[in-house]
């Protein structure tokens, strides 16, 4: 059964049950050591439960310095939407730096530079040992790894991840990582039905983002198949594994696209980002954006996001 974990900005955990929330008797700063807490958590789990004080605040459970490994154009419907053949997209991460994380309620702030700004969101998997180079990654043990499950938002600066080729920058900025309300530990049984969990956001509303990780090329066991070659993952550390179709940035259509690779490259780009000056589906101050990721039975919910846009300065 799954357990929903939330962390509030005293440096408390709590876990949610019908009656409200119950306090984790740890004495866990991260979410490294939290997660080592199992029976702590099942304590807590079992305890009776209050209100969460008004004075607290709920912060992201993922606590930074961690590593953010994320996958790029990993669902079907994206990697359409961008104009590109999902059976030829090879598995590819990137990384992002830890001090994006914010937490799932306030601000995501947008530079000065920054006029395209975007939105993905993601289920984001924990993890809950140590996976270094080399480790055998089986169906089996999957679930020791993935500690539990996080919504995020994968906010990115389009104009400096395109114009410079640059993730790491254009999805690096503070507060373009919202991660939580929750973590959710799953058992073995909960986590196979990942590829159940439906991912949706809203701007102002509107709902722009709706489809199930059933979508996704690659799913968790080979994504960490590809990544204990290179990449040492520690336990709390982060990776995200793809958006689906919805997000503001857009391929233009494809006879549009082959007229486009004639062109000179200044121009090409001026031309590009003219037009995507004038797509209205980017994110302004004052935008609200709201994200959810669950089951359609409601048996797994990863929570509610709710963000608002405003400008730096």
């Amino acid at each position: 059964m799954s357990i929903s974990v939330l962390r509030t900005n005293d440096n408390s955990w709590w876990v949610g049950t019908v009656g409200g929330y119950a306090r984790v008797d740890t004495t866990a700063v991260t979410t490294a050591e939290l997660v080592q807490e199992r029976a702590a958590i099942a304590a807590a789990a079992e305890s009776a439960a209050s209100p969460l004080s008004e004075d607290l605040t709920v912060v992201s459970p993922v606590t930074a310095p961690c590593r953010i490994v994320a996958q790029m154009t990993n669902f079907v419907s994206h990697v359409r939407d961008v104009g590109d053949d999902p059976d030829s997209v090879p598995l590819t991460f990137f990384r992002k730096s830890s001090g994006s994380i914010t937490g799932p309620y306030g601000d995501v702030v947008r530079p000065a530079h920054v006029g395209l700004l975007d939105y993905e969101v993601e289920i984001g998997l924990v993890f809950g040992r140590d996976m270094p180079v080399g480790s055998v990654i089986t169906s089996d043990n999957l679930g020791d790894y993935v500690g539990g499950l996080v919504v995020t938002n994968d906010v990115s600066a389009r104009d400096v991840q395109l114009l410079k080729t640059q993730f790491y920058e254009a999805k690096s900025y503070p507060t373009f990582t919202p991660v939580g309300p929750v973590l959710v530990l799953l058992d073995s049984d909960e986590l196979k039905r990942l590829s159940d969990l439906r991912l949706r956001l809203w701007v102002n509303g509107e709902l722009r983002q709706d489809m199930t990780a059933a979508d996704m090329i690659y799913p968790p066991l080979e994504a960490l198949w590809e990544l204990t070659r290179f990449q040492r993952m520690n336990s709390g550390d982060l990776l995200l594994t793809g958006t689906p179709v919805g997000t503001a940035l857009s391929a233009p259509p494809r006879p549009v696209r082959a007229i486009a690779s004639l062109l000179p490259t200044t121009l090409k780009w001026n031309l590009f980002f003219k037009g995507q000056r004038k797509n209205s589906k980017y994110l302004r101050a004052g935008d609200v954006i709201e994200s959810t990721i669950g089951t359609d039975d409601g048996v797994i919910q990863l929570g509610r996001q709710r963000l608002v846009v405003r400008d730096a300065g």
